[in-house]
């Protein structure tokens, strides 16, 4: 059976078959934080990405930034 999808803010907008993808808070967290010191987007900008894209972006900085300190 699908299950309601939430948008992160409380609002649902669309049926998912496999259902919620959900979280750690605190993993949440540490990926927000890590996105909004380095791209300076608002909050809710943030919690509007998928997991997968959070992971995603927050890997390609890690990597920016290990190739620009040389390490």
């Amino acid at each position: 059976m699908p299950v309601l999808q939430s948008d992160g803010h409380g609002r649902c907008w669309r049926w998912c078959a496999g259902g919620i993808e959900t979280v750690g808070s605190d993993r949440l967290w540490e990926e927000i934080a890590f996105l909004a010191y380095y791209l300076h987007w608002p909050l809710d900008d943030l919690l509007d990405l998928t997991h997968a894209v959070r992971q995603r972006m927050t890997g390609l900085i890690s990597n920016f930034n290990r190739s620009v300190s040389g390490g």
